[in-house]
């Protein structure tokens, strides 16, 4: 199944499903998750023009001001991980410390989790409707009014874009309609946040300029058309456990391609998420003949070779049943004859710009966990039915 060194021609599998007139599509409920799928490329160019328009600069310039020494980036689920992807670009940056801490534990805990001096948190959202969402951020309004705050959300009409209207530390970015997924599971709303982010560094180090991004789109719609069918095969295959590996920002994609593999098959397929040196510490006991292993390489040398050497590893003692490796200028002798490898061609630019190959690695693990959910007979618009709802129901917001 080695896609190394060529390109499938032909992409039967997405165009079948696009060919189904749309009450069909919705009947077999995946008719919502394609679409915000193949969609991305697209998005990206517009969120990218929004992000460098004269209102995110005019954003940038009231909210980070010298006074602030630090960013936190929260979320929760899937925008947590978006946080966990933009923190070193933002780090590199804007040259303070940024973490990414999840809403939930910000909730819970926000006295020793939350840096003394006063900050910018970032809350990263979809819907901005779930209870820890706007919890956090009334919370910390009253307990923490040193903090200021920025909210990048999807829905015009939610809790953390209505709620703060008033307050004047808070200012919100909303993006295109479009991104405000449908599915139950974040794709398309997950890039395009995590893309809106990196906003913050224009003009500095670590910026995604639009080149690059344009580079990114066009790669992935390459993808799309070209390794869809490599996909849909792979998905199809007897695995039940996969491993997400990378390294930097790259592990909070992995940690995203592993949670959409997860919610897609309703847990059917078991996921870990690790950084490639992590694998080593006790988590390589769980490799077994029936686990896929996706590796996403970093653009970086330096940081490629340790990758490398754990795959070469893993090849070594003959863990896993097969490797999806995705990146640029990818070494023939990772690739065995039952893996599939995605070259991101011109994506490697700079060492430092690992967004545009994010961005590439997290379309290709939500169009594998789409075709798996799919071969597996499930709806990927609604899967774990009566068990996950699109936005997490209420809950009682404790003091503390």
């Amino acid at each position: 199944m080695s896609s190394v060194g060529k390109e499938t021609k032909t992409n039967a599998a997405l165009t079948e499903l696009q060919a189904r007139p749309l009450a069909k599509q919705r009947e077999l409920g995946y008719a919502d998750t394609l679409r915000e799928i193949l969609q991305q490329p697209a998005t990206w160019r517009d969120t990218a023009g929004m992000s460098r328009g004269v209102a995110a600069l005019q954003i940038i310039t009231r909210t980070l001001t010298p006074m602030l020494s630090q960013v936190v980036l929260t979320g929760s689920g899937s925008s947590m991980y978006i946080g966990e992807c933009l923190a070193p670009t933002l780090q590199l940056g804007l040259g303070v410390p940024v973490q990414a801490i999840a809403a939930g534990t910000l909730l819970t805990h926000w006295r020793s989790v939350l840096p003394q001096q006063p900050g910018l948190l970032i809350s990263l959202a979809r819907s901005g409707d779930s209870p820890e969402s706007a919890g956090v951020v009334s919370r910390l309004l009253v307990e923490a009014p040193a903090w200021r705050h920025l909210v990048i959300t999807c829905n015009a009409r939610g809790k953390l874009a209505t709620r703060y209207a008033d307050d004047p530390r808070v200012t919100v970015l909303v993006l295109d309609e479009r991104t405000n997924d449908r599915s139950l599971v974040m794709t398309s709303s997950f890039t395009n946040l995590l893309l809106a982010g990196t906003g913050l560094v224009q003009g500095r180090s670590g910026e995604v300029t639009p080149a690059a991004i344009e580079r990114a789109a066009t790669v992935v719609q390459r993808i799309f058309a070209q390794h869809a069918d490599a996909l849909e095969q792979l998905a199809g295959r007897d695995f039940s456990t996969a491993v997400y590996l990378g390294s930097g920002g790259a592990l909070g994609a992995a940690h995203e391609c592993a949670l959409k593999m997860l919610e897609m098959t309703g847990g059917q397929v078991l996921t870990m998420a690790e950084t490639f040196l992590g694998l080593r510490h006790g988590p390589m006991s769980g490799v077994h003949p029936t686990t896929l292993v996706y590796g996403l390489l970093s653009p970086d040398p330096a940081v490629r070779a340790f990758e490398v050497d754990l795959l070469r590893e893993l090849s070594r003692k003959r863990l896993g049943m097969a490797k999806l490796l995705i990146g640029e200028g990818i070494p023939a002798d990772l690739v065995g004859p039952d893996d599939v490898a995605i070259e991101l061609d011109g994506l490697a630019a700079q060492a430092h710009e690992e967004i545009p190959s994010l961005l590439a690695g997290i379309a290709v693990g939500q169009l594998l966990a789409f075709f798996r959910c799919l071969s597996q007979g499930g709806k990927p618009d609604t899967p774990s039915l009566g068990v996950l709802t699109r936005v997490v129901e209420d809950f009682a917001i404790h003091e503390g």
